[in-house]
């Protein structure tokens, strides 16, 4: 009998408490190490090593510092957060949503989800993961990869308030359509062999199953596991991605860019895409750079071709993404989506 008093079930509310008091001190020092790592990588740059803030080599050093810190944490956070969301959803539900749609429609809820979530083109791994694992189709799951760091809402407020609503509008459905086209074209090519490996290893292991209610506990430590496995095996891809992104950001001369994207020629919207794809900056950090170029005489079209480059095509996302796509679906992804780029930079062009 006193061995039926004490049943097993007393020790869960323990355990629960303990995960949740760990996960929220885990969470209290995510936010501190967030907020002090800008602080901390100026002070390690200008203040201990003493480089100039004008500098080319200063102001490198001081873009790796930050961003590799911020990444990581960005990264190890969303794919905590994503499982554990993925934990209430099974797999069959999420497809349902996305994947068992006639084609075209799951792009188009891909690509529209994609505009109102707030992730970086360096988010893709654990998003791409994600979705693959929920059984989702691989066309669908580049639509929402080419929209989320395509069409950003601050870029579009930005937009809004520099150059009208009318350009504002022009960005968005042209992000938009890229990434709806481009997904249905990738999806039709039937690429799924060139994910790699080890993507298909763990598909299915993040959802909710049918009939299982997982304890908090559970989830956090499914959500543990999975960001400890991602992140073990790309991070030293988003460090060598953000080294180049970095080594461009200080030494590339912004009056080279204005020079190209200033000529009124055939080539210069190829030649601002091809100029965006080694940058590395998301749509709201690259408005500046559009304002100037527009300023300076540059047309509307290829300045806006040369953001959505700069922002879709960024050499630091296909370094991240070589993890998990083999080499000819990074091309094909690459070669669609520069093409619906450089068509709306033409027909930007032609219609303003």
């Amino acid at each position: 009998m006193e061995q039926t008093l004490s049943t097993p079930s007393t020790p869960q509310p323990v355990t629960a408490r303990r995960a949740w008091l760990l996960v929220g001190a885990a969470a209290m020092s995510w936010l501190v190490a967030y907020n002090v790592i800008e602080s901390l990588a100026n002070w390690l740059t200008y203040g201990l090593l003493g480089l100039a803030p004008s500098s080319q080599l200063g102001a490198s050093l001081a873009f790796f510092l930050y961003d590799v810190p911020k990444i990581l944490l960005l990264l190890s956070g969303m794919i905590f957060a994503i499982t554990i969301l993925r934990s209430f959803f099974s797999p069959e539900r999420t497809r349902a949503l996305l994947g068992g749609k006639r084609e075209g429609v799951g792009n188009v809820l891909a690509a529209s989800l994609g505009i109102v979530t707030p992730f970086c083109s360096c988010s893709a791994v654990p998003l791409f993961i994600g979705f693959v694992e929920s059984g989702i189709p691989l066309g669908v799951t580049f639509s929402f990869l080419i929209a989320a760091p395509m069409v950003n809402e601050v870029a579009l407020v930005m937009l809004f308030g520099m150059f009208g609503w009318q350009v504002a509008g022009l960005y968005l459905v042209a992000g938009l359509s890229i990434a709806i086209v481009a997904g249905v074209v990738i999806g039709r090519l039937k690429l799924e062999r060139d994910v790699e490996d080890f993507v298909w290893q763990i598909k299915g292991g993040g959802g909710a199953v049918a009939g299982e209610h997982p304890t908090w506990a559970q989830r956090f430590t499914q959500a543990w596991e999975s960001t400890r496995e991602i992140v073990g095996k790309v991070w030293l891809y988003v460090v060598i991605g953000i080294a180049v992104g970095a080594g461009i950001h200080g030494y590339v001369p912004a009056d080279a860019l204005a020079g190209v994207m200033g000529a009124e020629a055939w080539w210069s919207v190829p030649a601002a895409v091809l100029l965006g794809v080694p940058l590395y900056a998301n749509a709201a950090g690259v408005i500046p750079v559009v304002q100037a170029l527009m300023a300076k005489g540059a047309a509307l079209g290829t300045v806006l071709a040369f953001m959505m480059a700069v922002v879709a095509l960024s050499l630091p996302e296909l370094i991240i993404l070589r993890r998990v796509l083999k080499p000819r679906l990074i091309a094909t992804f690459v070669g669609v989506v520069a093409l619906g780029i450089i068509a709306i930079g033409y027909l930007f062009n032609l219609v303003i």
